[in-house]
């Protein structure tokens, strides 16, 4: 079911891209850092943290609806900074369990998708961190039509503040798993889980936030560093550099020994048991001699794999795999001691792998 009319140009966000050059991306501020851009601006530190507030408890979407400033600091605040707010364009609504695909749009005039998902252990939301995707996987329609942009840390946090709004429920988990490589945007995705984690904001514990990679080996090493307690999920799909190659371009550059060489470091590092996300493709990498190497190779990582039956899409030859197929996968790798789990499908009447809303829509205005 389609709720919103995602048909339509987005009207308007022409004229807002002009406005936001030369304009601060306040929304995208650390509280000290905006107590710093008041105070050089002559205003007091204290109304830092009632526009904070504003914007990351209340959610709001206008300078005007921030009641408890002076008419003279609002304009002040249109004339010298955006208030990043996504329009939503379109929302797909599964009539199987209620997933949500939602299709927003940027003041720029580019559209990115984000899902939410209801679990019984709370709202899970899952969101972009690029327009598009340079990385390639063939399986994913997030990479077809390429990267685009990254996306900023505002424009992050409102996927999220716009879906709790629209349905009115508490947003407890984040996966950042939709369109774009994390790690290709590596400086805007820490400021987005530090300003999402932290407590003036919408204090989501880090232990409740995934961030997904394909593999990009110094982003790792790097966040390793960040003294963060984020989930790290590794998009692995293949026991061998072989199998790998096949379906993800970035295995040409980092060899698998390597990219679980640093996800060894980040559990040494940071205490956090790794998730492996493992597509399911059939004839591909869902054969127990891969389910074998599969286990030899992560064996003593201390992690959890993740089976994925892959979501067919229209541009690719992909099939999922049979449920004997997976159970079988599945079974191998338990017995040898791998803790494993089969990810729920959700969504699926409603194309919701990974950029189709975003492709379709792009497909229907080149036709327009």
């Amino acid at each position: 079911m389609s709720v919103f009319n995602g048909n339509r140009r987005i009207e308007g966000l022409d004229e807002r891209k002009m406005e936001m050059d030369n304009k601060t991306d306040i929304k995208s501020l650390y509280l000290p850092e905006l107590e710093e851009w008041m105070r050089q601006r002559g205003e007091k530190a204290f109304r830092a943290k009632q526009i904070f507030q504003w914007m990351h408890e209340k959610l709001v979407t206008d300078f005007d609806e921030m009641t408890n400033l002076p008419a003279s600091l609002r304009e002040k605040l249109k004339e010298t900074c955006t208030l990043t707010a996504l329009t939503p364009v379109d929302v797909k609504v599964s009539a199987i369990d209620g997933t949500r695909k939602y299709l927003f749009g940027l003041a720029d005039g580019n559209v990115i998708e984000s899902v939410w998902m209801k679990y019984h252990h709370g709202n899970s939301v899952c969101i972009s961190s690029q327009v598009g995707c340079r990385m390639g996987c063939r399986f994913c329609a997030s990479t077809l039509d390429g990267l685009e942009r990254n996306l900023t840390p505002s424009e992050m946090l409102d996927q999220i503040y716009r879906i709790q709004t629209l349905t009115g429920e508490r947003v407890s988990n984040v996966v950042v798993m939709g369109s774009g490589e994390p790690m290709d945007n590596y400086d805007n995705l820490i400021r987005f889980v530090r300003l999402l984690s932290g407590e003036k904001g919408l204090n989501i514990s880090q232990r409740n936030i995934t961030v997904s990679t394909c593999g990009i080996v110094p982003g790792i090493l790097k966040l390793s560093e960040e003294d963060l307690q984020i989930t790290l999920a590794l998009s692995l799909h293949a026991p061998s550099d072989e199998v790998r190659k096949t379906l993800m371009p970035i295995a040409n550059r980092y060899a698998l020994k390597d990219v679980l060489s640093t996800c060894r470091t980040y559990f040494e590092k940071t205490g956090r048991r790794l998730t492996f996300e493992y597509s399911l493709v059939r004839g591909v990498n869902d054969n127990l001699e891969e389910a074998r190497a599969l286990t030899a190779l992560i064996k003593d990582l201390h992690g959890h794999v993740n089976l994925i039956p892959v979501n067919p899409i229209k541009e690719r030859d992909y099939v999922q795999s049979g449920r004997k197929a997976i159970e079988d996968f599945k079974n191998y790798l338990e017995k040898n001691g791998i803790n494993v789990t089969i990810r729920r499908e959700m969504g699926r009447d409603i194309n919701g792998a990974c950029g189709q809303l975003r492709k379709s829509y792009l497909d229907h205005e080149k036709e327009g």
